[in-house]
């Protein structure tokens, strides 16, 4: 999922969001309009719908983008409920010292809510690096992956990378 471009809507929404720390952010729509620099439509404090996890919605495009879904609209009380998704943690590959694999570069990246671009930016790389490594195009730099572990473990990410010396 792509981040809204700078400017847009609802691209406060989506910095807000990605900034945050907490698995659950419950915001009032008076709270998302002073995000978002403006009201919300009309739609928004009365459909369901406006609130639906689709990725076509410019909207739902944001949190989704932040690593957030919407867990619970409640229209009486005009709040809602945002919800990191449970990380899956895959198997970390076992022989190489404190090397990274692309799954667990992904899962690490998955678990802070950020797209490539916001990883890329957290360990002062680009782009199309987090994406070569997540691909398997390259495994991280031995500097990389103590970076990303730092990045794991302030995270509570809980990788614990193999650090038995090599034959």
């Amino acid at each position: 999922m792509t981040a809204p471009k700078p400017g847009s809507k609802y691209a406060a929404l989506y910095e807000y969001l990605r900034r945050r720390g907490e698995s659950r952010v419950d915001l009032s729509l008076t709270e998302i309009e002073a995000i978002t620099g403006g009201p919300l439509p009309a739609s928004a404090r009365h459909s369901r719908a406006f609130w639906s996890n689709r990725r076509s919605g410019w909207q739902s495009a944001s949190w989704l983008a932040a690593g957030f879904k919407v867990a619970l609209f409640d229209r009486r009380r005009r709040r809602v409920r945002f919800e990191r998704p449970p990380a899956r943690r895959p198997a970390v590959r076992r022989g190489v010292p404190g090397r990274w694999d692309g799954a667990s570069v992904r899962a690490l990246r998955e678990h802070l809510g950020l797209n490539q671009e916001g990883l890329a930016e957290v360990l002062g790389v680009r782009q199309q690096t987090i994406s070569e490594w997540e691909t398997g195009v390259y495994a991280p730099s031995r500097a990389s992956s103590k970076h990303l572990g730092l990045v794991a473990e302030r995270a509570d990410f809980g990788y614990e990378p193999d650090t038995t010396p090599r034959k």
